[in-house]
């Protein structure tokens, strides 16, 4: 960042917008507004570009402007490749946003009624904002929602492919990447898709554009992912601003809820009943699913732990069943009040509640850092690209967690559960996930890594 630490502090008001064009996932949507109040309390004015698509809720945030894209109902089809391939829905997507999102910026930069726009901050995945922006003469920067470290590997993917780690292969599964430590090939950020190529593309051009963007924003912290970071900034030629965690910059970052599903806050009054650092919370997150018969042992796991538990079940978890049939008869009744399940929960809520011990986790890099920040060890079970490389870190970088490995047995699940709840490794484990929590609160203080990378970005964008 030493390429931007010469420009002078900024001393009034921006009067300046920023365009914010999310992609219309749950984990994406939620720091893209999280970036968005953070900088609105910068002095900069925010319009959200958005597709109709998993559209975020206007009333939350009544500071913004939003402006839909019109995509005349066709992106609503899409949605359903969602649920299948989300290699196929990310490209398709990609293709199919370059006009209607033309137009829209177009109409946008045209208004002469608000503050001039100094550029647009894009999810990376949306590389095709790269040649609009171009054509529109109007600098980009890049938004990357997951870690530092995951992208690294995902920057590697030639390498990868020309190496034979890539694509993987069952009977390799263990070996160690000797260019991207400590990851084994089968914590490489991939996805079972039909369309493989499709994949290996999508990432190139991600990081291809990514490169050729103004600027690079993190939601992490240089105390977290420091010599990624630090290897990040050899690789790019551009500014990187870690400015992480967003939702801890202050209340008004995370006071507005971007949950596209509804959240049952009676999770919290349950949790205020129970004892200090006891209960287990599990929850996979908005997009993974496992089978019934990994459900079922999921839940016999957490039975025979004979500790409290509140446990997210979302429709669409289990491949092949609804809510909540999928459970054992009378398993809840079973428990006499000690396991509780919703169909989604306040996490920021929960995670910061003093009665949660334990954060099972599909390790999204937005939950990863949740827990991180408010000292939880994890155990983890992922499921596919980023997660895979997080859960690794969680493990055996930053020793913060377990990770739940070769299949799911109640056996296994019970052992790390009782691990981390009740033996000495677990004592160990908690500290120095408070270690990290109390890093993650000094970083945004005042002459913290964030604080000064925060302040280098507003300085940034304001000379535009």
């Amino acid at each position: 960042m030493d390429n931007v630490t010469s420009v002078p502090q900024l001393q009034e008001r921006v009067g300046r917008r920023l365009i914010f064009f999310p992609l219309p996932l749950q984990g994406h949507i939620s720091p893209m507004l999280q970036l968005a109040n953070i900088l609105h309390s910068k002095g900069f004015s925010i319009t959200i570009l958005h597709l109709k698509l998993n559209s975020p809720n206007p009333a939350n945030y009544p500071h913004f402007t939003f402006l839909p894209i019109d995509d005349d109902g066709s992106f609503s089809e899409i949605n359903e490749a969602s649920k299948t391939d989300l290699i196929s829905l990310l490209t398709t997507l990609n293709a199919k946003c370059i006009d209607p999102f033309k137009q829209a910026l177009v109409q946008l930069l045209a208004d002469a009624s608000g503050d001039p726009a100094a550029c647009l901050i894009s999810d990376a995945i949306f590389h095709f904002t790269n040649d609009v922006c171009k054509s529109l003469n109007l600098p980009r920067i890049v938004l990357r929602t997951g870690g530092v470290c995951s992208f690294l590997a995902f920057a590697a993917f030639p390498l990868l492919l020309q190496k034979g780690y890539l694509p993987v292969q069952d009977d390799r599964l263990e070996e160690l990447v000797m260019e991207l430590p400590p990851l084994r090939i089968k914590d490489l950020p991939v996805i079972k898709t039909a369309y493989p190529e499709q994949l290996y593309e999508l990432v190139e051009r991600m990081v291809q554009e990514t490169k050729a963007s103004s600027g690079l924003i993190w939601n992490s912290f240089e105390e977290l992912e420091e010599m990624a970071i630090a290897k990040l900034q050899q690789e790019f030629e551009i500014p990187i601003f870690p400015i992480g965690p967003f939702h801890k910059h202050s209340s008004s970052a995370s006071s507005s809820s971007s949950s596209l599903i509804a959240e049952d806050h009676s999770s919290i009054s349950w949790l205020d009943k129970q004892e200090p650092n006891s209960v287990i919370y599990i929850s996979f997150g908005s997009i993974a699913a496992i089978d019934e018969d990994e459900f079922l042992e999921v839940a016999w796991g957490l039975a025979n732990s004979k500790h409290p538990f509140l446990w997210v079940v979302r429709p669409g978890l289990i491949h092949g069943a609804e809510w909540p049939e999928a459970l054992p008869e009378g398993f809840l009744e079973r428990m006499n009040g000690r396991g509780l399940i919703v169909k989604w929960a306040p996490q920021l809520e929960v995670l910061a509640h003093p009665s949660v011990g334990v954060f099972w986790t599909h390790n999204g890099w937005n939950s990863t850092l949740e827990s991180v920040c408010e000292g939880v060890p994890m155990i983890c079970t992922p499921c596919f690209t980023d997660q895979l490389v997080n859960a690794r870190y969680v493990s055996h970088v930053w020793n913060v967690g377990l990770h739940l490995e070769n299949g799911l047995s109640r056996g296994k699940i019970e052992m790390a559960i009782k691990m981390l709840m009740e033996e000495r490794e677990g004592v160990k484990v908690r500290a120095r996930a408070l270690h990290y929590k109390e890093m993650a609160n000094l970083c945004l203080k005042p002459g913290g890594s964030s604080y000064d990378s925060l302040n280098k970005l507003v300085n940034y964008i304001s000379f535009f």
